[in-house]
């Protein structure tokens, strides 16, 4: 199923278990058996949800290998100096990672802050194995804010696309792809202090208002990232 059905599917409808109060526990996929509230969803996907379509694809497809993603990213932490976009995802092509994974390589901002909150990471990946619909009602719903509190708009980096209940996030230049950076309790709006409050992943970047775009990568192709994750885009010239 692609991104954007996913985006479409589900609507409001989907069943939550009210009144649950669960823990983010520490699970593999397999035992996943955890059903995660609205709250917890939107909560859990406040950090990336304003990703680009693509680049959010393969951070909730690699999510479901958090031990891969540490890998990669100690990879890439030792090999920052030396191989960047393109030139780094060849590096890994050996790798038995996934392809989501070594995909990740030409954004090692990403690959960070995925480490780095490891039990955000895990819940993530089990959210989607398990609560696809559900997550991606989430995301939609923390887009919607962003556009309501006026922060979500289409500019030099990104194009903000609506579609009937949809909004659609891609890349301006199909050549490049921006990270955000963003603090959820502020890009979100006033609503966001009353259902996000504390997000359980902290960024690397993250700005204390609005919302900025940042290259990542230099040297990344889109067809080199597209061939091996399934992608749209890939990374940018780095700052």
């Amino acid at each position: 199923m692609s991104l954007k059905t996913l985006l479409r599917a589900g609507g409001v409808a989907a069943t939550w278990l009210a009144g649950a109060v669960l823990a983010f526990s520490l699970v593999t996929p397999a035992q996943a058996q955890t059903k995660f509230s609205r709250e917890q969803l939107e909560q859990m996907m406040a950090p990336i949800a304003l990703y680009p379509d693509a680049l959010l694809a393969q951070t909730l497809m690699a999510a479901t290998y958090p031990a891969e993603v540490k890998e990669a990213s100690e990879w890439a932490d030792a090999n920052k100096d030396r191989y960047k976009g393109d030139d780094a995802v060849k590096q890994v092509e050996g790798r038995n990672w996934d392809p989501s994974v070594k995909s990740l390589v030409a954004f090692p901002s990403v690959l960070a802050t995925m480490r780095e909150n490891a039990d955000w990471t895990q819940n993530v990946g089990d959210a989607f194995l398990t609560q696809r619909a559900e997550l991606m009602n989430a995301v939609q719903a923390l887009r919607v804010q962003a556009d309501k509190a006026g922060n979500l708009k289409s500019s030099n980096e990104v194009k903000v696309v609506k579609e009937q209940q949809t909004i659609i996030i891609e890349p301006a230049d199909p050549q490049v792809i921006y990270v955000p950076q963003y603090n959820p309790t502020v890009v979100y709006g006033a609503w966001a202090y009353l259902r996000i409050r504390l997000t359980t992943c902290t960024h690397r970047r993250a700005t204390t208002s609005g919302l900025r775009w940042r290259p990542e990568s230099p040297g990344a192709s889109r067809s080199a990232w597209a061939t091996r994750s399934g992608a749209a885009a890939t990374g940018a010239a780095a700052t």
